[in-house]
C-alpha cells in the first residue's frame, strides 16, 4: 500500500540503482523540502538522483513493484506544492538535477534536444549561440529546469507571442509509472499517429510520468528589440493598446506586461536601485518588448504618437539602451521579492478571457473592499493571454504575521473571493502555476466534472499504484482506493 514505511531491502537496492553518488539522506538535503514562499516543509524517506533515463526506469520499475511513490524534483521553483510532499506518504524525492545535458543543438531543423535537469537559462543561452530564441522565458530562469517547466506546463511574460511551454516542444523522452521508457524525441511539426502522449504527460504534473528530456523549438532572433513603458488611465486601455500595436505591426509583440501603481511604488520602495522612469504616478503601467526586423522601433513610436494623440495613453517611455531596457524591465521582474518582503498574505493565478480583464480586476476590487477595506492589493499581470496576477497585503503598517493572528479567517476568505470572482468571469484558477496540492480543492470545486472523471480515468489507467507524485492534482480521497465505481466528489 502506497503511503507504508519501505523495507531496509527496498532502501539498499534503491541505492544500487543509483549508485554511492545518486542518493542522499533526507537529514541532509534541506533543499528539496523547502517551500519557495515558507509556508510548509515537506519530507521524504530519502533523495535519489539518477544520472541516466536508463537509472530513472530503473528506480521507477522498483517503487511501483514495492508501492513506494516518487516526488519528481526540478529547481524547486513551484508555486504550488506541486514538488513537495508534506502528507507523510513516506514517499521517495527524485530529483533530475543530475541529468542536466543538452544532447544536441540543430540549426536544420530549429530545435534543441534537453535532459530534464537543465536550467532554462541554459537552454536560452546554447539558442543564442547559435543566433536562434528559445521562447520561454521565466522570472526564475535562472534556477528552474525544463522538466519542471514541460510538468506544469510554464506560461511567463513571452507566451504572447510563443506560447506555453507545450506549444514550444516537439518531442519528449519520459518514464512511464511501470518503468517503459517512452522514446519520442523526434523533431516532427507533423505527427498524426493516434494519441499525443507528449501533451498528455506536459502539464500532468508528474502525476503520469517522469519527463526526462524534451525536443524544443527554436525560433529565429530577432533583428531589433522595442522596449517601452508607457502610463495608463485602465486595463482596458492596455488591451486596446494591445490590439492597436498587433494590427499594425503583426505578430511582433513579445511580452506586454500590465503593472498596478502598488506594484511600482512596491518595487522603488524594497529596491532603491529602481527608478519609477514617470514624475508623477499613474494607475497603471505597460512594460512591453516589440521584435523583429530591422525598423520595428521606428513603427512602435508610429503607434505610441497614435495612442498619445488618442488620449489611449497618458505618458510613454521608450529606452534607448540596453541598460535602460534592463531598468524598465526590473520593475517588473523583481515583483516575486518585492511582493514578499511587504507581506503578500494571498497570491492568485488567474486567467481570464481579454474582455473580461477590466472586470475581474473589478470584482476582486470589489470583494476585497466587503472583506476589509483596508487591504492593499498588487495587480500586474499578461494581458495578451488574460493572465492577472492578484496579491494581497495587509493593511498598511501592519505585519502579515500580526494581521493573520488577528483575523485568522482572511487568507482563506481572500482566497476564496478571488476565486469565485474569476469563474464569474469565466476564467480559470490556475494559469501557469498549476495544482499541486495546494488548489486540489479549487480543482474539484471548479473544474468540469466530466473532465475530472476522465482526469482520474486516465491517471488509474496509467498509474494504478498512485506512485506517481501522490497528493498532487487529486485529494487524495479520490485516489486512495482503485475503484473505478468510485465518485470523484
Amino acid at each position: 500500500m502506497v503511503g507504508e514505511r519501505p523495507s531496509d531491502a527496498f532502501f539498499g537496492d534503491l541505492k544500487s540503482c543509483v549508485g554511492p553518488k545518486g542518493w542522499i539522506s533526507p537529514q541532509a538535503s534541506g533543499k528539496y523540502f523547502a517551500d519557495p514562499r515558507g509556508r510548509f516543509v515537506g519530507d521524504a524517506v530519502l533523495v535519489v538522483l539518477p544520472s541516466s533515463t536508463a537509472q530513472v526506469s530503473a528506480v521507477v520499475a522498483l517503487c511501483n513493484a514495492h508501492k513506494i511513490g516518487i516526488i519528481p524534483f526540478g529547481g524547486g521553483t513551484g508555486g504550488s506544492a506541486g514538488h513537495i510532499e508534506f502528507e507523510g506518504r513516506n514517499a521517495i524525492v527524485l530529483s533530475l538535477e543530475r541529468m542536466n545535458t543538452i544532447r544536441s543543438v540543430d540549426i536544420e531543423t530549429d530545435t534543441i534536444t534537453a535532459e530534464a535537469g537543465c536550467v532554462l537559462a541554459n537552454i536560452q543561452t546554447a539558442a543564442q549561440q547559435i543566433n536562434r530564441r528559445f521562447g520561454l522565458s521565466l522570472a526564475s530562469e535562472g534556477s528552474c529546469t525544463i522538466g519542471g517547466n514541460l510538468a506544469t506546463n510554464a506560461g511567463g511574460i513571452q507566451v504572447l507571442r510563443y506560447g506555453n511551454a507545450r506549444d514550444l516542444c516537439l518531442g519528449i523522452e519520459a518514464v512511464l509509472p511501470d518503468g517503459s521508457i517512452l522514446n519520442d524525441l523526434r523533431p516532427l511539426r507533423k505527427d498524426n499517429t493516434g494519441f499525443d502522449l507528449r501533451n498528455l504527460l506536459i502539464g500532468s504534473e508528474g502525476a503520469l510520468g517522469i519527463i526526462t528530456a524534451a525536443t524544443l523549438k527554436l525560433a529565429p532572433h530577432p533583428d531589433e528589440t522595442a522596449t517601452f513603458m508607457c502610463a495608463l488611465n485602465s486595463p482596458d486601455a492596455a488591451v486596446t493598446l494591445l490590439r492597436d500595436l498587433r494590427t499594425a505591426l503583426g505578430e511582433t509583440v513579445t511580452a506586454f506586461e500590465l503593472m498596478s501603481q502598488l506594484g511600482v511604488t512596491l518595487a522603488t520602495k524594497h529596491f532603491p536601485s529602481l527608478l519609477d522612469p514617470f514624475d508623477h504616478p499613474h494607475a497603471w503601467y505597460v512594460v512591453a518588448d516589440v521584435e523583429g526586423h530591422c525598423g520595428i522601433a521606428a513603427g512602435v513610436a508610429e503607434v505610441l504618437q497614435a495612442a498619445l494623440e488618442a488620449e489611449l495613453i497618458v505618458d510613454a517611455i521608450v529606452a534607448q539602451s540596453d541598460t535602460q531596457r534592463k531598468s524598465l524591465w526590473a520593475l517588473r521582474e523583481f515583483s516575486y521579492e518585492y511582493n514578499m518582503k511587504e507581506g503578500v498574505f494571498c497570491s492568485s493565478d488567474t486567467a481570464v478571457p481579454t474582455d473580461e480583464i477590466t472586470n475581474f480586476i473589478s470584482l476582486t476590487d470589489a470583494v476585497l473592499v466587503g472583506l476589509d477595506s483596508d487591504l492593499r492589493a498588487n495587480r500586474y499581470g499578461h494581458v495578451g493571454d488574460g493572465n492577472i496576477h492578484v496579491n494581497v497585503f495587509p493593511p498598511e503598517g501592519i505585519s502579515k504575521d500580526d494581521y493573520l493572528n488577528k483575523k485568522p479567517n482572511m487568507q482563506e476568505d481572500v482566497r476564496t473571493a478571488i476565486n469565485n470572482a474569476t469563474e464569474a468571469c469565466q476564467g480559470s484558477i490556475s494559469a501557469e502555476h498549476g495544482i499541486g496540492r495546494l488548489k486540489r480543492k479549487d480543482l474539484l470545486q471548479f473544474s468540469d466534472p466530466t473532465k475530472m472523471a476522465t482526469m482520474r480515468a486516465i491517471k488509474v489507467a496509467i498509474d494504478p499504484n498512485n506512485i506517481m507524485n501522490p497528493g498532487a492534482l487529486f485529494m487524495p480521497e479520490c485516489l486512495d482506493r482503485i475503484d473505478s465505481n468510485r465518485s470523484l466528489q
